[in-house]
Parts: structure tokens; sequence; C-alpha cells
């Protein structure tokens, strides 16, 4: 059984390994294609064809991180149905590998490519991602996000703060900082603007050339006013890092799921609304599992008589049902999000349907025939 299970799981390697590579290219081949057009806008400034590629070098973690339950799929399908159609799986049975047996061997494949899309989707694609949008960020002198930048919101004491960051430069800095403060009763107290900021080493911001402007409401017959403070320098106290920063100016499927955890702990704490990160938190947990799924739903490719020439059909099948998951997926992402449903439920319900179905397929192809 040993030479089985490693037979099978060094022919579903490779193929994976494959699929894979192919469908990286295709990407990498699109995202160049895609970047070349700041080249053209930036050439001047110091975005160069090298900074393109090293960017979307940079993204291939990404992508492997969202191919990877696809290929899975895919790779272990022609796997299964070249085995099937060889009457090698037929000698494998014969030899004493039973449904389950077949079904451990390939859960036990599945798992290493859990491990190993955790372990990119966490670790290796954040940081990879950081690491592009600070070339980026260097070349065409920030990293912003939409129009005005990057908005969060605190609190302190009875007072809250509205904070805009208009972009992030490249040595670590802010540029263009307003922070909006208002009392108990949502007045504007008072409103600072700074044309650049750092982040200390305890916490504060450090902000520079600050113009700050306070609102004195009228009281009997004091007229309302404004005063006006001008300061090379001012220090803020706050509890917003740098990284719920960048997280604000980038994707949240592109943060680690810590880095999700404390953002969504940092909203809830000023009530912002988390359900758009609370649902990919929950996809970053699920989603590696995925592969699991995708394995179980390969076995029973196995038992099918294929005839001469037959695999590509499968093959394309497997194709598709990876295609219509990676839709489904994004789908149930954009239907929570707008309909407010529960956010591990959104996250889990793809897999759970495709797991299903899965279930099915190994039960009638595999069980009661």
């Amino acid at each position: 059984m040993k030479t089985i299970r490693r037979l099978i799981h060094r022919e579903a390697l490779s193929a994976v390994c494959f699929v894979t590579a192919g469908f990286l290219a295709l990407f990498f081949f699109f995202d160049l294609i895609d970047e070349l057009r700041w080249v053209g806008l930036a050439g001047r400034e110091g975005y160069h064809l090298s900074h393109a590629l090293l960017f979307v070098a940079l993204g291939i973690p990404s992508h492997l991180y969202e191919l990877l339950p696809i290929t899975v799929l895919i790779g272990t399908i022609f796997v299964m149905a070249r085995l099937a159609q060889s009457s090698e799986f037929t000698i494998m049975r014969t030899s004493g590998m039973g449904p389950w047996r077949a079904l451990r061997t390939l859960l036990t494949l599945g798992g290493f490519f859990v491990l190993l899309t955790f372990a990119v989707g966490d670790y290796l694609a954040p940081w990879t991602d950081r690491t592009a949008q600070r070339i980026k960020a260097h070349a065409l002198g920030g990293l912003t996000s939409g129009a005005t930048g990057a908005w969060l919101k605190e609190r302190q004491d009875r007072h809250s703060f509205a904070v805009n960051v208009r972009a992030l430069t490249p040595d670590g800095g802010m540029r263009d900082v307003r922070i909006f403060e208002f009392d108990d009763q949502g007045h504007l107290v008072t409103q600072t603007r700074a044309t650049a900021g750092r982040f200390a080493t305890d916490g504060a911001w450090e902000l520079k050339q600050v113009r700050r402007s306070r609102f004195a409401s009228g009281d009997g017959q004091d007229e309302a006013r404004v005063e006006h403070l001008d300061a090379p320098a001012l220090r803020w106290p706050t509890r917003i890092s740098a990284d719920m920063v960048a997280a604000s100016l980038l994707k949240p499927d592109r943060m680690a799921t810590l880095d999700l955890f404390q953002f969504i702990r940092h909203l809830n704490a000023n009530g912002q609304s988390t359900q758009r990160y609370a649902i990919e938190f929950w996809r970053k947990l699920f989603y590696p599992l995925s592969c699991l799924v995708m394995v179980v739903l390969a076995l029973p490719f196995a038992y099918l008589h294929l005839r001469s020439g037959g695999t590509a059909g499968y093959v394309f099948g497997g194709v598709m049902a990876g295609i219509s998951f990676f839709l489904l997926n994004n789908v149930f992402g954009y239907a929570g999000n707008l309909q407010n449903w529960s956010p591990w439920l959104t996250a889990a319900a793809p897999g759970l349907i495709y797991s299903l179905l899965s279930l099915a397929a190994f039960g009638w192809l595999v069980l009661r025939r």
C-alpha cells in the first residue's frame, strides 16, 4: 500500500504543479500587460519595465493562493481519470485498495495542500504584496486608495476622531493627514491638517507642518469663533497603528488572518461596520479547507469506465467545476456583504455546497456501483 500511495501522491503532485505553473504563467502575462500602462504614464518618474516585472512577479503568491484549490481539482482529476483509462486503478483495487483507503490516500494529499494554501495565503502572499506596494509607491511617489485615501475612526474618552490619510510614502510615513475631532454630541471641535506624518515607536503620530482649527461655539453674548494654530510639528496620541492604515489602503483579502482579526477588533471598538472584513476573515480560515473538498470531488473519476480520449473531457469538466467554485465563492462574498448575512456562514457556504456534491458523487459512483 505504501508503494501505491507514493505512486498516487507523486503523480498527483506532478500534475498539480504542472497545471499551477500554466495558470500562473497566464496570470503573469495578463498582469504584465495591465501593468505596462503605468510604465507609459510614469516612465519619466522612475517606474520602468524592470519595476513592472518585479511588481508582477511579487503578485504570483497571491495568485497561487487563489488558484491552488482549482489546480488541485484539475490535477487530481487528470491523474484519477488517466489511472482509470489505463486500468491501473483497477489493478490497485484488486490489490486491496478499497474506496475508503483510496479516500484516505487522497485526503492525506489534500491535507498537504491545505497547509500549503494556508502558509501562502497567511504569510507569503501578504509579505510579497506589501513589498510590491512599497516598490510601486517608491516609483510612483506613494500608495493611495481611491481619490480620498484611507478613512479611519477612533474614540478617545468622550470624543471621537475621524482620520483621513491621503497616501503612504515609500519610507513608511504618511502624506496629507486630516483629523476631525467631535464631542459627545457630534459637534465638530477641532480640525487638524498636516502635510506629512510619521508613526512613533510609542504608537503616537508625529505630524509636520500642522494647521489646527478650533471651533468655539457661542455662549451667551459671545459669538462663535474659529481659532487657528500653526505649528511645525505636533504629536497626536492614538491607537491607530501603521498596519491599520495600510489595511485601509489595501484589499482585505490581501491581509494576514491575525491582521484582519486585530483590524476587526479596532472597528468594533469604534462602532464601525465590520461585515466586509469579517467575511474575509472567515474566508481566510475556510478557504484552505477547499483543497480537501477538491480531492474528494476528484476521486469518483477513478471509478468511471473511460474510453480512449475521454480523459480530456473530464479534465475540462474539472476546469468548469473549479471556475464555478471560484465564482460561487465571490458571489457569496458580495451577497453576504450586501445582505448582512452571517460572516462565517457566508464564507463556509461554497465549501459546504461542494462538500455535499463531493460526498454525493462519492456515494453514488463509488459505494453503490
